[in-house]
């Protein structure tokens, strides 16, 4: 049985940040890949946008890491070029009865760290942004925008470069901690049925992470969580937007509500909204081929709710876009859960970590979750 040094399972933006951690931590690194390319997944399914920090629980891993991960996701991206840039957004209230939930999301950040908003009211905010309909705003100037592909192609670069491997079409089916069977190794086995064994193994298997978790054996069977996921629609437009920053309206059960983001050439996109899906029986996502097309149908639905904040969007002008998975671990009617870290002292398996319910903002806090998963295997 071949052994390995470290297994890293997923090559997504955050399986490549962790695999580029343990590899500058002087770790002999493979990242092992079910598709046949990197980043097919959540990581390119998603706005690409870089949070500030300021909607989740102060004290909670996803406000942690969303904050440190955000002021070193902007250096990496000023160090290595990547394309990026910091837009900054407008969280809007367009009902008199949402104004003050704009000065609780403040209070939240400020609690998180984030001391660089700005309570607004409605001229104010048009000043900013004079195509904007809204009673009062909060600015936020430190969200930004990056190329999400850009961004994993030089994380494997640094991976490459440290002497790290991307495997692709590599599915791991089951994995083996609970018997000492080889030394301290981890025992897995592929979809194909070969088995291999690693010191160190990671699961940043994204949608299927769970599924995994579940089939792993541990000397400590840790409860896992419920598995739903959240199918997300985006439209596009295909003109110019009037708009220079991001708009988002007020939060919404299960995301932030259906936002205009912008990419770097400048083009708007709208979404997500939110469609829970049943999990499959093992907890991974639904078998479903259309799982990822989007319904030219919904687009009415869209646009009712872009008018609320930009009255002038013209009648049919979005268009079907894309549209991503998030996987849940809370269920629809229950608040959104954190992200949930496993390691030994949960499991008792030394080397082994799994990472569940990593979803926004798992793109801004990469670097920071990386630093986190070296840390537990310390």
């Amino acid at each position: 049985m071949e052994q390995l040094d470290a297994v890293v399972i997923g090559a997504g933006v955050v399986g490549l940040a962790v695999g580029r951690a343990l590899a500058l931590a002087g770790r002999e690194v493979w990242v092992l890949e079910a598709a046949g390319a990197f980043g097919t997944g959540i990581s390119s399914r998603s706005s690409e946008v870089i949070h500030a920090g300021i909607y989740y629980p102060p004290g909670s891993l996803k406000a942690q890491l969303c904050v440190r991960g955000r002021r070193l996701l902007y250096d990496y991206c000023a160090d290595r070029a990547v394309p990026h840039r910091r837009t900054g957004k407008l969280i809007v209230a367009t009902q008199p009865d949402q104004l003050g939930t704009l000065g609780v999301i403040a209070a939240r950040a400020a609690a998180n760290g984030v001391d660089d908003l700005s309570l607004l009211d409605a001229d104010e905010a048009r000043a900013l942004e004079p195509a904007l309909h809204c009673l009062g705003a909060l600015h936020v100037p430190s969200t930004g925008i990056v190329d999400s592909h850009a961004l994993m192609l030089a994380l494997l670069a640094d991976l490459e470069h440290l002497g790290g491997l991307l495997v692709t079409n590599s599915e791991v089916f089951r994995v083996d901690a609970g018997v000492n069977r080889s030394g301290d190794a981890i025992v897995f086995e592929l979809s194909d049925g070969t088995r291999m064994a690693a010191r160190t193994l990671v699961n940043a298997a994204g949608l299927h992470a769970l599924a995994l978790a579940r089939r792993t054996r541990t000397p400590r069977t840790p409860p896992l969580p419920h598995a739903a996921f959240a199918k997300g629609h985006y439209f596009s437009l295909p003109r110019p937007a009037p708009f220079e920053r991001l708009i988002y309206p007020i939060p919404v059960a299960g995301g932030l509500g259906v936002h205009l983001t912008l990419d770097l050439a400048g083009h708007a996109r709208f979404g997500p909204d939110v469609e829970w899906i049943a999990a499959a029986p093992d907890g991974g996502p639904p078998a479903d081929p259309t799982l990822y097309t989007v319904d030219p149908a919904r687009a009415d639905a869209f646009e009712a709710e872009v008018r609320a904040y930009w009255p002038d969007l013209p009648r049919g002008a979005l268009q079907p876009a894309y549209a991503g998975v998030r996987p849940k671990i809370s269920a629809p009617e229950a608040p959104a859960a954190d992200f949930l870290l496993l390691g030994p002292a949960q499991h008792g398996a030394r080397g082994l970590v799994h990472l569940l319910g990593i979803e926004s903002p798992g793109l801004t806090s990469c670097l920071a979750l990386a630093e986190r998963v070296v840390e537990l295997l310390r």
